[in-house]
């Protein structure tokens, strides 16, 4: 068996009974499972409307690119197989004293959008953007192993013959993937799900304790990924639940990865940040961020509040409504980021 497979199958996901890759336990969750999996079940509508079931895991080729050595820890450019023919590069930051030994626990970064296609992996990475967003470097010297990968469209996952410039190969993608009965989330969904096998292969990280982050783009990218990776113990997203109703209402030209075709007829976005529960998650709004609506924000919640009440775990969703921000990470914001993974990853 490869290694990165035999990392894969360390994953809490099986420690737990359930598989990593799907979500049929082997255990006595078997009647809240059919529950979820049943014909009707919006996760099974979501799974449709996305693009259905995921391709089994090809081998993750990882290499190691070249390594750096920063002040506590170390930068190591690292690129993975996420399909045969697609590599994702990624920056991997390791914190000093962090070894197969002493393995510490590891959060994905999804970075975000903000138009910048020139920026992807290197923003939180600490290496480029703005410094209110190189959230990989203070998590790494927080003791957390970090994994920044790119996603598709930005860095360099653009367009490799330069024909199509910026947002119109993201447009080029996102259409492409509708054509072939997917969506971009679902492409997003399966790069993300390979995040997490490669940060689960590596010997520095302890697989109990896997988290995620991400701001804007990379709050859509949290809750969509969320219900599909059972190893994600604790999740937190920043800036970004917008609704249907919202995008609607306000007529807000999102970003792709918001755009699920069909689903709107099922529920909308907060049902889906809703199937995470049980595993901890923490939402950060600005009061005044037009990319997300608050009036649609404080019913969504509230939704969201529902279901993890309904599944005995009302204390594992939390969120935060700053007063006069807007779409921003506000200090207040970063302080329950913080608390939020040292709860739920120590």
């Amino acid at each position: 068996m490869p290694a990165n497979r035999r990392g894969f199958l360390k994953s809490s996901a099986i420690a737990a009974g359930m598989s990593a890759w799907g979500t049929t336990p082997m255990t006595h969750a078997q009647t809240d499972e059919d529950r979820l999996s049943a014909p009707d079940s919006f996760r099974t509508k979501l799974l449709e409307c996305l693009g259905g079931p995921w391709p089994e895991p090809c081998d993750l080729h990882s290499r190691i690119i070249r390594e750096e050595q920063q002040d506590g820890y170390r930068l190591q450019w690292v690129d993975y197989a996420v399909e045969p023919e697609d590599r994702v590069p990624a920056i991997l930051l390791v914190p000093d004293g962090a070894n197969a030994t002493n393995p510490a626990a590891a959060i994905a970064i999804w970075h975000q959008h903000a138009g910048q296609w020139h920026l992807g992996k290197t923003e939180p990475a600490g290496l480029a953007g703005d410094p209110m967003h190189q959230t990989g470097v203070a998590l790494a010297k927080l003791g957390y192993v970090v994994l920044c990968p790119d996603a598709i469209c930005f860095e360099e996952r653009q367009d490799s013959s330069g024909k199509l410039k910026a947002g119109n190969y993201e447009r080029f993608e996102f259409l492409r993937q509708v054509v072939d009965g997917r969506s971009m989330a679902w492409k997003n969904i399966l790069d993300m799900r390979r995040a997490i096998d490669y940060l689960a292969s590596r010997p520095e990280v302890n697989v109990e304790r896997l988290g995620c982050y991400g701001h804007s783009m990379g709050s859509t990218h949290t809750w969509l990924v969320g219900p599909w990776e059972p190893r994600l113990k604790c999740l937190v997203g920043n800036c970004c639940l917008p609704t249907y109703g919202a995008i609607q209402r306000t007529k807000i030209l999102h970003c792709f990865p918001n755009f699920i075709p069909g689903i709107h007829q099922y529920g909308d976005t907060p049902d889906i940040a809703a199937l995470i529960a049980p595993r901890a998650l923490h939402m950060n709004f600005g009061e005044t961020d037009a990319g997300s609506p608050i009036e649609e924000v404080r019913a969504g919640v509230e939704k969201i509040a529902t279901a993890y009440a309904a599944a005995n775990a009302a204390d594992r969703f939390t969120y935060f409504i700053e007063a006069d921000t807007g779409h921003v990470l506000s200090d207040a914001m970063w302080q329950r980021t913080r608390d939020t993974f040292a709860k739920h990853l120590s």
